[in-house]
């Protein structure tokens, strides 16, 4: 299902990470979601700048506050209590703003991103194509799932905090520089003034933690990226061991898939620990700081108060604003885990939106360079000097041409390898390395019926409409396809929602894939080792049926056994050469062969 990741994690953040994931992710911003998005991203700034504005007057009363209580001033107190419930309303109200619409914002942001990628991934059959060339990223449903949202939760916490680092620094450092205001410093007989001294304090102070926190904590995103891509892989091998569950218990592999997991987990141990180790390092810095930072604008200001330059109120009111300014600054020294974590989602996401804008290189709308699907009119199946090759170049099928008329029954076989189940995929568009032309009936239904029969979730009745379980079929036309398949026995349960790929053995899903066929009736029909899990008997009459229910589409079967061939017009063998399998054409009736260039 997975192959190893493309790209391996980066030591330090890659600045191309960052502008891959907001190129796509700023789509959210334009089209059809930008108005949505933009008074959404409006309403937040504007409760936050309000949110400042609140901590500001919250600053100011501090300082009253406590000039009051330095001169007993007992009427400023109580109407200083009484201003300070309002506040707290006015607090209480803009957080509650502020938490609905980020929140609001975080969940819609990422439903367009879930959305945008799973376009991408499904369309086109990439998340198919990718794991046929080799380059798809291993967990692409987590990626998809969880990264987006580990990627896109955080960027809107960090615009909150950073827009709110911004704006409370404005307003913070003008508090420092108009009440703080110069310091004398006295050196021997001489003395020299420094102006704004707490505003230079605070800016060299935080400017000097956020550098020693991206030298300590530069290798903790790739650590991180290798840890989650670890997760990753637990989790995709426990999902394995459990949908396999019934042949690991059969042959008794228990003890083999539990080392498998020990190894698994092992490995994973040693990735968190590599986090943890770098978690620690980045602790000291983080935990110094905050005991560090209360304490600070006090000894600073404690000349100006002893000196009797500052009251009371001015020093407390100061340290607040002081603070204030500190985490504006240090903003990266209290983020750069959530930053770190953030980045290496990104880096996930970005894998796999590279991964998928690779394939399509490979896979052009018309498979330009390579097989070319084209429309055939007539309704004719044509293939015309039809070559196909591996990745390599390496020939597989050499050159072939065949004309396959509309309503025409016809077997294509061969040995092991030959290559029939790759013209199958090429036929349904999914194999584009070689040459010649592919030509499908215009504007006819298509169905390609697989060995192992796909049922989606739901119930009974979307499996056998499936793709189209919207259409509007009676249930007694379904009823009367699982009775012609010999699944009569599941028409009362046609409402019943089940795991039905789990309920059901290989032989009756591969009946629920014929009677699908009935239901739904194609034009023309591509199977491939569709009734293999049948016995001889069974696969006969269960072709029997869909041969004469279908008498009018064409068929193409591909692994049957030799002795349906008097269900068919005409036999196709793939036989090995030197250069690749050429194809024999063998009219049933005759049995003569007839070479095909």
């Amino acid at each position: 299902m997975a192959s190893p990741a493309p790209g391996a994690a980066h030591e330090g953040l890659d600045r191309k990470v960052v502008s891959d994931f907001f190129a796509l992710a700023a789509g959210w911003w334009s089209g059809a979601t930008a108005r949505r998005a933009w008074f959404l991203t409006a309403a937040l700034a504007a409760l936050l700048v309000v949110n400042v504005g609140i901590n500001f007057l919250v600053n100011t009363w501090n300082r009253r506050f406590f000039d009051a209580l330095e001169n007993s001033e007992t009427a400023t107190v109580a109407w200083a209590v009484l201003v300070f419930f309002g506040l707290v309303f006015c607090a209480a109200a803009v957080g509650v703003g502020v938490v609905m619409s980020r929140e609001t914002l975080q969940v819609r942001w990422r439903e367009w991103l879930i959305g945008t990628l799973l376009d991408r991934w499904i369309g086109r059959q990439r998340y198919y194509r990718m794991g046929l060339a080799g380059t798809e990223p291993a967990n692409p449903e987590y990626r998809i799932a969880d990264d987006t949202r580990m990627a896109t939760e955080p960027i809107v916490d960090f615009a909150i905090g950073l827009l709110s680092s911004v704006v409370s620094a404005l307003t913070f450092v003008g508090v420092l520089w108009v009440v703080g205001g110069s310091l004398t410093v006295h050196v021997g007989e001489g003395s020299f003034v420094i102006p704004g001294y707490l505003v230079l304090a605070a800016v060299v102070y935080g400017v000097v933690m956020s550098c020693l926190m991206l030298w300590i904590g530069r290798s903790l995103p790739g650590a991180v990226a290798r840890r989650n891509e670890g997760e990753a892989k637990l989790r995709f091998e426990l999902t394995r061991l459990r949908e396999n569950s019934e042949s690991v218990a059969l042959i008794r592999g228990e003890a083999d898939e539990r080392r498998a997991l020990g190894a698994t987990y092992a490995d994973l141990v040693g990735r968190w620990l590599n986090v943890v180790s770098r978690h620690g390092r980045i602790t000291w810095l983080t935990n110094s700081n905050g005991v560090f930072i209360p304490v600070l604008p006090l000894l600073l200001a404690a000349p100006k108060y002893l000196s009797g330059d500052f009251t009371l109120g001015q020093v407390t009111q100061l340290a607040g604003a002081f603070l204030q300014v500190q985490l504006a600054i240090a903003w990266l020294v209290d983020n750069y885990r959530a930053i770190a974590q953030c980045y290496a989602s990104m880096q996930r996401v970005t894998d796999l939106t590279n991964a998928i804008h690779d394939i399509d290189g490979g896979f052009d709308e018309n498979h330009t360079g390579g097989v070319v699907l084209a429309p055939s009119v007539s309704g004719v199946v044509r293939l015309d000097e039809l070559t196909i090759a591996d990745r390599a170049g390496q020939v597989l099928i050499d050159q072939i041409s065949v004309r396959i008329e509309p309503g025409e029954k016809v077997m294509i076989s061969g040995e092991s390898g030959s290559g029939k189940s790759t013209l199958v995929r090429a036929l349904a568009g999914l194999w584009p390395w070689g040459s010649g032309v592919i030509a499908l009936p215009a504007g006819g239904a298509v169905a390609f019926v697989p060995q192992r029969a796909y049922l989606p979730a739901g119930t009974l009745r979307a499996a056998l409409l499936y793709p189209a379980q919207t259409a509007e079929v009676d249930d007694a036309v379904l009823s009367e396809a699982l009775v012609q398949v010999g699944l009569g026995y599941l028409e009362a349960r046609l409402g019943e929602a089940e795991r039905w790929e789990q309920i059901l053995s290989n032989g009756e899903r591969q009946r629920l894939a014929v009677a699908r066929l009935l239901v739904q009736k194609p034009d023309l029909v591509i199977l491939d080792g569709a009734t293999s899990a049948l016995d001889e008997p069974g696969e006969a009459r269960l072709m029997a049926v869909l041969a004469a229910a279908l008498d009018g589409s064409t068929l193409i079967s591909v692994g049957l056994r030799p002795g349906l061939e008097a269900l068919h017009d005409r036999k196709l063998v793939l036989t090995r050469g030197e250069r690749g399998a050429r194809l024999t054409s063998i009219p049933l009736e005759t049995r003569s062969p007839e070479p095909i260039p």
